[in-house]
């Protein structure tokens, strides 16, 4: 079983797996899954330094397009909704996100709350463009400060 573990460790590692890898599973973690994309970038750079600048913006990108489905999902629900309803929903507890506007998506980079809120905005109908925007700014500021942070507090490689 180890030396199983072992060969997949090796294969996922190999930039024309590696990226690919990194890009489904950040994908996947930022709709409403729970799954964390953290891992596969930091153990990617660990296993190839020279991805690093790679890696950040592959899972920032599949990241961002989590989002944007999560977006999607969020706008499909309030429709869903509305038309079941017969009228136009509003939810009280959601008006102070539509004072923030499409500017709240750059929290998307945060635990537990980030993925929701991507489908929250889609909720509010805030436009589409500007929160991928501003969820691909945050999510590209999180995957740098926690890929760095973990770099220097874990320098070397890992012996496979």
């Amino acid at each position: 079983m180890e030396i199983w573990m072992h060969q997949l460790l090796e294969w996922l590692a190999l930039p024309q797996f590696g990226l690919s890898t990194v890009f489904v599973v950040s994908f996947v973690s930022a709709t409403l899954l729970p799954l964390g994309s953290e891992p596969a970038v930091f153990g990617l750079i660990k296993l190839n330094p020279d991805l690093f600048w790679p890696a950040i913006l592959v899972a920032t990108v599949g990241n961002t397009l989590g989002g944007g489905v999560s977006w999607w999902m969020g706008l499909g629900a309030h429709k869903a909704v509305d038309k079941a309803r017969g009228n136009a929903t509003e939810v009280q507890a959601l008006n102070w996100l539509k004072r923030f506007g499409a500017r709240a998506c750059l929290l998307s980079w945060l635990p537990v709350v980030g993925d929701p809120l991507c489908a929250v905005a889609g909720w509010l109908k805030l436009p589409f463009w500007q929160c991928l925007a501003y969820m691909a700014v945050g999510k590209f500021l999180r995957y740098l400060a926690m890929t760095s942070v973990l770099l220097y507090f874990m320098p070397g490689h890992l012996a496979i």
